[in-house]
């Protein structure tokens, strides 16, 4: 079975993915015993596109997502133990504890969030790029976004923006079909995404999102377009959720068949096919990295369980850079 990756390529994805997805799924069980509160919004089935996009960038290269994203997070470098810390709201937890599941931030590993307001982050993703023109590196931004964000008017205005000014940003429209719960055959007249950057000359593109290759591919090209100066690049990666919108959503608005028919393109078991057909691990080696992936799970929930909540001092710091702010507290 010839591919175009590399069995170390292959052998990464499906260690990755399979800490996306085993992380994803403890948290959910953790959501169910009340130990994270709040809003929950869970990556599994979407893995294929975090997993290829990690491998189609550097590490300088700056993401930023909306509210799933825990698995972007992970992928970008940044520590499972952080990240179910900040889950659990503990002040080891990579925004302090502050920020919670939609808010995870990591200036070190180039992840900018973790945004709660729909479509805010598509803005701030080409800021992202502008800066990295300003500054003169060849460093791109990703900017992550779901179907339902595609409606929103910040959209249209950064792509404006983006072309006239060729900012080296790749914006990814993560296509899971049904925004919070509502079909893009019901709130679109455009049901092919890409096809909004029509109206700016914009690159576009749509994409496999079941299929590490296909993304890695797609957002390589783009990726090389924007550091050699040739602007953005609209890609629209058609993926699936096999759980609801969050925690809160009992998905009653698609049919059990239509979530069994995505789960036989699983992104995860695609890429273990593909190792096995190639007899590039045996199966002892596949169960080492089961159980190398369950322990770091373990580990992470014991992490947070252990760690201290965040001081009553916390509560006013971090909201302006001027640290004397004289905030009325009365």
């Amino acid at each position: 079975m010839k591919t175009k990756f590399s069995k170390e390529t292959y052998l990464y994805w499906y260690e990755l993915m399979l800490l996306m997805r085993r992380f994803e799924e403890k948290a959910g069980q953790l959501y169910g015993m009340q130990k994270i509160r709040g809003f929950c919004h869970l990556y599994i089935g979407q893995e294929a596109v975090a997993a290829g996009a990690i491998t189609a960038t550097k590490p300088e290269d700056k993401f930023i997502t909306a509210y799933r994203d825990h698995a972007l997070a992970i992928a970008k470098g940044m520590s499972a133990r952080e990240c179910m810390a900040e889950l659990y709201g503990k002040a080891t937890g990579c925004s302090k504890g502050k920020g919670g599941s939609m808010h995870f931030f990591s200036v070190e590993h180039g992840f900018f969030g973790g945004h709660g307001i729909v479509g805010a982050q598509i803005g701030t993703g080409a800021g992202l790029a502008f800066a990295e023109k300003y500054k003169g590196t060849d460093n791109v931004a990703l900017c992550f976004f779901g179907d339902g964000a595609a409606r929103q008017g910040m959209l249209h205005e950064t792509f404006n923006m983006a072309m006239t000014w060729k900012l080296p940003v790749i914006f990814i429209c993560e296509n899971n079909k049904y925004a919070m719960g509502t079909s893009v055959e019901r709130t679109s007249n455009v049901l092919d995404i890409y096809k909004l950057a029509d109206a700016y000359e914009m690159p576009a593109d749509s994409i496999d999102g079941m299929s590490c290759e296909a993304v890695h591919e797609a957002i390589e090209r783009a990726v090389k377009r924007a550091r050699e100066a040739g602007g953005p690049t609209l890609l629209e990666i058609n993926t699936y959720r096999y759980k609801g919108h969050s925690m809160s959503d009992p998905a009653k608005y698609r049919t059990k068949e239509e979530v069994e028919e995505y789960k036989e393109k699983d992104p995860i078991s695609h890429v273990l096919h593909t190792i096995l057909e190639n007899k590039w691990a045996t199966d002892a080696e596949i169960e080492a990295i089961n159980e190398r992936v369950k322990a770091e799970v373990e580990d992470c929930v014991q992490f947070a369980e252990e760690s201290p909540w965040p001081s009553d001092d916390e509560l006013l710091k971090d909201v302006y850079t001027q640290e004397d702010y004289p905030f009325i507290v009365d």
